[in-house]
């Protein structure tokens, strides 16, 4: 509009729009130094200043004979109705939807700046197909030559149909395209009431031959039956018309975009798992096979039909015959075979896409059941049907039996239950409580008290002393022993292995790499068995570079002395191999294979026999005892999260029999070697497995054997010895923690923080909105204190204010759940039972108390206190 009317051109008009520009009306000339000279800017001149005249005609002043000239030279139409409202801004809102339209602005931009399905890069490509830890280069030659496919874009016929599904969607049964009732004609109306006067005539004859039969009392009458028969067979059809009306059935459909080929209704295709393996796919396939063919079972990869695809319109659905490539479209038929998100195609050699990830996690659990037993079915079904709806949810089966649900949030929570209620499951259902996750980690010892004076080595004294009497409970303190460093040794019942352990905390820093690296710690793990295990897998370069940086980053974060060489003696990650905790090797004279062993390869064919033989017998056993450690602390039994534990003493002796020696070494070793049985060991093997032999070790067994195998005890003695050289140093909880965004007024404040200090939160930060009197709070708050927050705070303020809380992180409570007044300045200002209350003892208790572990609490606290409810005479 602008060009035509001062002659320039467009994209000199879009340059010099921003910036320091302004417009010279005589020459008509756009000129530079707009600040300097005191001129307004461009952006200015064309844009605001016509918004604002605009504002201050319609809203302002109301002026009438200026809107009229408004109008007449915007060549805008306003309806009576809208210029004779009361209200200014309906008259604005009515003459901005046809000048500044917004849809059409949103989609001119959507068009203009979001990437053209053609100009795909390479690289995101070869990312989308390589899945894991394999590298492009490794994949099959027909799955290599899918990537052109994907930067041609291409819609022809002979193109491999290639489609992605993000998530599905329940839609009610009724609302889809082909079930909607058309318009009836004119015809079809008059042949309708034509065939229902004739049913009501029919029906009135029925029920007078019913009445007069009933006079005549003649009941078996074959009159009177054969009419009451006639009218149940017209009541029977309507009256199940009406029960299925009223049940909604849900349907699911299938969220996608196609990146290749056509997808055509009723076409039938493949549906890739996202653990498919497109080489072992095409080895079981016959070639230029298609999915209409009758194939041999290949593991997760099945076939389906396309029922029908439909155009997103918003809540609307249009039914399609086809759809070509670069299209977001629905597709129905999915839902048996799709969980949450698949990949599909009309080629076997296509890899599987990775699923999404979504920031909001899961954090929050409840045990749901039925309020009647025998509706169990139809709950199992209901919460299939929102696992498949709701990608944000997880549905588990505990070992228990019980059903849990796991959301966001409160208000997911919400959510989800009553869609389960309503729609899925449509039955009564009894949630539990809300199960809060926590995590137990260990600090530094103080260096002061709670009243902030200095501490010596009273406290840490009297942990250690503490921790030898809980020893001493569970067993012989002949077996444990721990020293004033904090380093555990322990014994195994039969006295033939000993073990020391020492817990250190970790860094938070490194902790949180650790615990956002999962998946990368995971995947080395894979590269280390598959190494030991003597299989070649090719990992791709990205993956290689990725896990040199994890390694990096760990090296420049564990800084010092104690944390000399601890990169590089790393055992293991844990709990599930995974974890943000780790085991040390620091044992002398045992140089077991590096755990960055895929960084520094070059010739592995000959080295992994002799990196075996360097694994120690019953080195698996250390490392399962820490995984079974890790997985549920002492506190609470919940998981274990920054703890390094330092192996610094593992002795084994040999037992009396020599076959059981002999025995026990031949089998760590196969299971150091991944389950092949070692040459040299089959002889031996075969000595052990002889029945006289068996015999005389029976009869010959010390007391020292009959305490069961030294890998069993070797696992359960490195267990207990991490318990409590995690006992003997000062142990905390980590709860989980929210990052909550409140938008509040400046006069409600006041009360957003006194809502948040009650709840235990802490404010980070907070700013103003430009040009608006709204203040931006964002504070941390943890979620077990979260239930109801929304609600009070909206309460307080009168709906003022609205909070947005997403799960961010783990945060280490500072109060000690076993604390108790040691030093004289805690005695003088807590008393001798410190009645404040202990945040960290009250959900450590709570835990406890719902796993029904024991609970040490007073139930009478001042006996001498308790009165009879009558009055004493």
């Amino acid at each position: 509009m602008y060009s035509e009317r001062m002659g320039i051109n467009p994209e000199v008009l879009l340059k010099t729009l921003w910036g320091d520009f302004y417009l010279n009306a005589k020459a008509k000339k756009i000129m530079k130094g707009a600040q300097v000279k005191g001129k307004k800017p461009l952006f200015v001149q064309l844009v605001l200043d016509n918004i604002w005249s605009l504002y201050d005609a319609v809203v302002t002043r109301r002026d009438k004979e200026k809107v009229e000239k408004v109008l007449a030279s915007l060549d805008v139409k306003v309806m009576a109705r809208d210029s004779r409202h009361s209200d200014p801004k309906v008259l604005l809102s009515a003459i901005c939807s046809q000048w500044l339209p917004v849809s059409q602005a949103v989609l001119s931009m959507v068009c203009n700046k979001l990437p053209s399905p053609l100009h795909i890069a390479a690289e995101r490509v070869e990312k989308l197909m390589s899945v894991g830890v394999r590298r492009f280069d490794t994949l099959p030659e027909r799955t290599q030559e899918l990537k052109n496919a994907f930067l041609q874009c291409s819609s022809n016929e002979n193109a491999p149909v290639i489609v992605f599904v993000s998530k599905m969607f329940a839609v009610d049964t009724q609302a889809l395209p082909e079930n909607k009732q058309r318009p009836l004609t004119q015809e079809e109306i008059a042949q309708r009431r034509e065939l229902a006067r004739q049913r009501h005539a029919e029906r009135m004859a029925a029920e007078q031959i019913a009445t007069v039969g009933q006079q005549n009392h003649s009941v078996n009458n074959p009159v009177d039956i054969q009419a009451r028969g006639q009218y149940k067979d017209e009541m029977e059809p309507q009256v199940l018309k009406e029960s299925k009306s009223e049940e909604q059935i849900e349907t699911f459909i299938a969220f996608a975009r196609v990146y290749s080929g056509v997808v055509k209704k009723g076409q039938r295709i493949f549906i890739l798992g996202p653990k498919y393996d497109p080489a072992q796919g095409l080895s079981m396939l016959p070639e230029q096979c298609s999915p209409s063919d009758s194939l041999p079972e290949v593991p997760h990869l099945s076939c389906c039909f396309i029922e029908n695809i439909y155009l997103l319109m918003g809540r609307e659905l249009e039914e399609l015959e086809e759809v070509p490539s670069g299209n977001v479209l629905g597709i129905k038929g999915l839902e048996d075979v799709v969980l949450k998100s698949a990949t599909i195609s009309t080629t076997p050699a296509c890899p599987p896409f990775t699923p999404l990830n979504f920031e909001a996690s899961p954090i929050l659990r409840v045990a749901i059941e039925p309020k009647h037993p025998s509706e169990m079915p139809k709950l199992v079904r209901g919460m299939r049907l929102l696992n498949q709806a709701d990608p944000c949810a997880e549905v588990l089966i505990q070992e228990t039996g019980e059903h849990v649900l796991v959301t966001a949030g409160e208000v997911h929570l919400q959510r989800c239950l009553d869609d389960l209620k309503d729609r899925f499951a449509k039955i009564e259902i009894s949630a539990s409580e809300p199960i809060i996750p926590f995590r137990e980690t260990v600090v530094r010892p103080p260096k002061v008290d709670m009243v902030n004076e200095d501490l010596g080595k009273q406290q840490k004294v009297a942990v250690i002393h503490q921790v030898k009497e809980e020893g001493s409970h569970g067993r012989s303190s002949e077996t444990l022993d721990v020293d004033s460093s904090g380093l555990v040794t322990l014994t195994t019942p039969n006295k033939l292995a000993t073990v020391g352990v020492r817990a250190i905390p970790l860094p938070q820093e490194v902790t949180c790499l650790l615990e956002n690296s999962s998946a990368l710690i995971r995947t080395l793990e894979q590269v280390n068995m598959s190494l030991r295990e003597g299989r070649n897998l090719d990992i791709s370069v990205k993956t290689l570079e990725a896990i040199a940086d994890l390694k990096a980053q760990l090296e420049s974060m564990l800084q010092g002395r104690k944390w000399r060489n601890a990169v590089e003696q790393i055992w293991a990650f844990g709990p599930r191999r995974c974890g943000p905790n780790i085991l040390l090797n620091k044992l002398e004279g045992y140089h077991r294979p590096s755990l960055w062993q895929c960084l520094c390869r070059e010739d592995t064919s000959g080295k992994n026999g002799a990196q075996a033989k360097m694994i120690r017998e019953f080195d698996n056993s250390i490392v399962s005892g820490f995984q079974l450690a890790t997985l549920s602390g002492p506190m609470c039994e919940e998981p274990l999260m920054g703890v390094c534990f330092s192996i610094e003493r593992w002795d084994v002796q040999s037992s009396n029999s020599p076959h059981q020696n002999t025995f026990e070494e031949s089998g760590t070793f196969q299971e150091a070697l991944g389950g092949s049985k070692a040459p040299e060991s089959i002889n031996s093997l075969e000595v052990t497995s002889n029945e006289p032999s068996q015999t005389k070790r029976c009869q010959e067994a010390t007391p020292a054997e009959c305490y069961g195998p030294v890998s069993g005890q070797l696992i359960a003695a490195m267990k207990e010895a991490c318990r409590h050289a995690f006992q003997a140093q000062p142990q905390r909880l980590m709860a989980a923690m929210y990052t909550c965004e409140i938008m509040a007024s400046a006069e409600v404040l006041g009360r957003v923080y006194g809502v948040l200090g009650k709840r235990e939160g802490r404010i980070l930060h907070e700013e103003m909105k430009e040009g608006t009197e709204i203040f931006i709070v964002k504070a941390v708050l943890p979620v077990a204190e979260s239930f109801g927050f929304a609600d009070e705070i909206r309460k307080r303020t009168s709906g003022l204010a609205s909070p947005q809380m997403v799960f961010s992180h783990w945060e280490v409570i500072s109060s000690d759940p076993s604390w108790v007044p040691t030093t004289e300045e805690e005695y003088l200002h807590f008393g001798e039972k410190a009645d404040s209350t202990n945040q960290a003892l009250k959900y450590m208790n709570a835990v406890r108390r719902r796993k029904g572990l024991y609970v040490e609490e007073k139930i009478v606290e001042h006996a001498e206190k308790q009165r009879t409810l009558s009055k004493n005479k």
